[in-house]
């Protein structure tokens, strides 16, 4: 069998937890199926890295495409344009789009992913042009696509709610975390990491998101302000800029001590690992997710998570993490004021239930799964 991956929409360090879930299915089925050649059609920006990430993997090659993927449009036409001709010329069985869009006529069967539909509920993610174009491409792979993976069971009833998808075509795959976050860095190289990144030894709350509008940065902004006085902790801002920083900003220009936030806008893994461990408190805003891995990372690294009700989030920590109401702010800040202070025991408790519960997802499942999908596809030749 050959199954080519379509990575034409993947800018390292870019797509957030999208780049997450291709990276890790793909070395899941790359080493569960050996008898599998893998072929990724690559963009520039991203040839060389994911070149590194699978060079253990013999029946993994490449195909690059001369094209830019940070000029959004171009990358879309050539998809729709130049990638069927890849295809067919690499003689590939299947093509599988894990980021939302794929061609709209290709030869052979077709398997897309489609995390959410954040650009639907949250339409002041993107621009108008934006919103668009994507909803005509997320539209059309549902139709030309033999099966629609969604990574969660809320995100399966999303994209039937708001696509005309055959409820027998959609199919959840959940996600996983990496088992590295819940092996515990020596205290030593910890601290030395934290103290690179954070340029202190405070204790602190730890959020990570970029900051789109749907990820309500600015709510635990307002709430933290609240209590900067009665805790001893940081915030620590993990995210790029995005089309919610107006509001960020307007919070965090009403901190009466600014210097009790801190923000980071890119880390690498080993230091993600660090930041997750070492912090007394995790909390996720978040108004909209597809699966929320953010939430499953910090369950397995020991540290008690603050999140929503939204979206995929009850799926994934249950009733292992703590909720807070998103509309009341105050809400927001009386949790944050309690977590933190539960003493050792209590803390220990909650973490360990939260780490057997994060555990039982894996990237193998995910793998077996998806790979189920790919051959029931394959069984209808030429798609649907």
């Amino acid at each position: 069998m050959r199954i080519g991956v379509n990575t034409l929409f993947l800018i390292p360090g870019e797509v957030g937890g999208t780049e997450t879930y291709l990276r890790e299915t793909l070395m899941a089925m790359a080493g569960a199926y050996r008898d599998v050649d893998w072929v990724l059609f690559t963009n520039r920006e991203n040839d060389g890295h994911l070149r590194d990430i699978f060079r253990p993997f013999p029946n993994v090659a490449f195909f690059p495409l001369s094209l830019g993927a940070t000029n959004r449009y171009a990358r879309i036409i050539r998809e729709q344009v130049d990638l069927p001709f890849r295809v067919v010329r690499s003689r590939v069985d299947l093509l599988w789009s894990p980021g939302y869009t794929a061609p709209f006529f290709l030869s052979c069967p077709q398997v897309v992913t489609i995390p959410d539909m954040q650009y639907r509920r949250y339409p002041e993610d993107l621009t108008f042009l934006a919103r668009i174009v994507t909803d005509i491409l997320v539209r059309a792979a549902t139709r030309r696509c033999r099966y629609i993976i969604a990574i969660s069971e809320f995100s399966r009833r999303e994209i039937l709610a708001l696509t005309r998808a055959r409820e027998e075509s959609v199919v959840a795959v959940p996600l996983a975390a990496d088992p590295s976050f819940s092996q515990p860095i020596p205290d030593n190289i910890r601290q030395e990491r934290l103290k690179s990144l954070l340029n202190s030894e405070r204790p602190y709350i730890l959020c990570i998101a970029n900051t789109y509008p749907h990820k309500n940065v600015h709510t635990l902004i307002e709430a933290f302000g609240r209590i900067a006085d009665t805790i001893p902790h940081q915030l620590v801002l993990v995210g790029k800029p995005r089309l919610g920083e107006p509001e960020t900003q307007t919070a965090l220009s009403r901190i009466s001590d600014p210097s009790r936030v801190r923000r980071v806008m890119g880390v690498d893994y080993k230091d993600l690992f660090a930041l997750y461990q070492g912090a007394d408190l995790f909390v996720f805003p978040s108004l909209y997710e597809g699966f929320g891995l953010p939430v499953l990372e910090a369950m397995m690294s020991g540290v008690p998570v603050l999140t929503t009700r939204c979206g995929s989030i009850p799926e994934v920590g249950c009733d292992k993490v703590c909720y807070f109401d998103p509309s009341n702010t105050a809400d927001l800040a009386r949790q944050m004021v309690r977590i933190v202070a539960w003493d050792e025991d209590c803390r220990k408790a909650w973490t360990i239930e939260a780490l057997k519960h994060a555990s039982q997802f894996s990237w193998h499942q995910t793998a077996t799964k998806t790979m189920a999908c790919f051959r029931e596809a394959m069984k209808t030749q030429g798609g649907r």
